[in-house]
């Protein structure tokens, strides 16, 4: 009781010390906007657009072909009223637009997102099949679906991205790092990948947001496709920062591709733990030189 009356002596103090401190901040961070986007709803908004993409897989819901049209028009129906929503705070918190033309941007985006759906069903599904094509692991594509931490990564990434495409603020990073949070994978929403892309195990893969990557690529646990140097800060911003993997390229784990000019030639392979800041011809394979192992035995000797 003692320690409970102390403590709301103190309160007042406790309060203004604190409340002070916010009028120290950053003016451009408002504390005082009505509405923020709401990280809850926009995981929610992934789990339903994983739902959408792979129809009875994420729900309790038995689907037929005759139930399957009023399957996706309901689907549709609640993602467009969340992702609207969470849209429409975005624009009002990142730009100086009117609430109107904020309701009517919101609206227009989450139509031309989803028509771009069929698409974004054709890349994740060509990604699916390179998981399953290229890990013998993998017992077949069902599997791949329910429990590769890489498949979900990109397919996240490609919701972002297409988002971040018709310039949404704020919604395709906050999904790009709800992805890196739970499978330890980090692919900027700016990113540019193409199909049938593969990440194998995946954990501590970093992928930067002026990468390019063409088809058919293939990369491991512990990749980092990052820049050379960040030290120009905000002044880099735009400008292509980190590398380019043409067509058909493996990289294998802990493997570092840095720089914005820096290409891997189509139909490469780049050894693990490779550093690499110059480009590679098409066609290369290159290697890292083996340290030497030494051995002692039991008695430390």
């Amino acid at each position: 009781m003692q320690k409970k009356e102390l403590f709301q002596e103190h309160l007042p103090e406790l309060v203004k010390g604190i409340t002070n401190s916010y009028h120290q901040d950053d003016p451009s961070i408002s504390y005082f906007k009505k509405d923020l986007p709401n990280r809850d709803e926009i995981i929610e908004i992934i789990h339903l657009l994983r739902q959408l993409v792979f129809p009875g897989f994420f729900t309790q819901q038995r689907l037929s072909e005759n139930s399957l049209d009023f399957y996706v028009g309901d689907l549709l129906m609640k993602l467009e009223a969340k992702l609207k929503k969470q849209i429409r705070l975005a624009l009002l918190c990142g730009s100086d637009v009117s609430l109107e033309d904020a309701i009517a941007q919101a609206e227009c985006i989450c139509i031309k997102f989803f028509q771009t759906f069929p698409r974004l069903r054709e890349y994740i599904a060509s990604d699916v099949q390179a998981a399953f094509d290229g890990d013998p692991a993998a017992a077949d594509k069902v599997e791949v679906i329910f429990c590769y931490p890489g498949t979900y990564a990109i397919m996240v990434y490609r919701f972002a991205h297409e988002l971040r495409l018709l310039n949404v603020p704020y919604i395709p990073r906050i999904m790009s790092e709800y992805a890196h949070n739970i499978t330890g994978i980090d692919i900027n929403p700016g990113a540019t990948i193409g199909k049938y892309f593969f990440i194998d195990h995946g954990t501590g893969v970093v992928i930067g947001e002026t990468c390019e990557i063409k088809n058919n690529v293939t990369i491991y646990q512990g990749v980092t496709l990052g820049a050379l140097s960040t030290k120009g800060g905000q002044m880099l911003k735009d400008v292509k920062r980190h590398p380019t993997l043409e067509e058909n390229v493996v990289v294998y784990s802990g493997a570092s591709i840095l720089g914005g000019e820096t290409i891997i030639g189509a139909n490469s392979v780049v050894a693990g733990n490779a550093f690499i800041t110059s480009s590679v011809p098409a066609n290369t394979k290159v290697g890292v030189k083996a340290p030497e192992l030494k051995f002692k035995n039991g008695t430390g000797r």
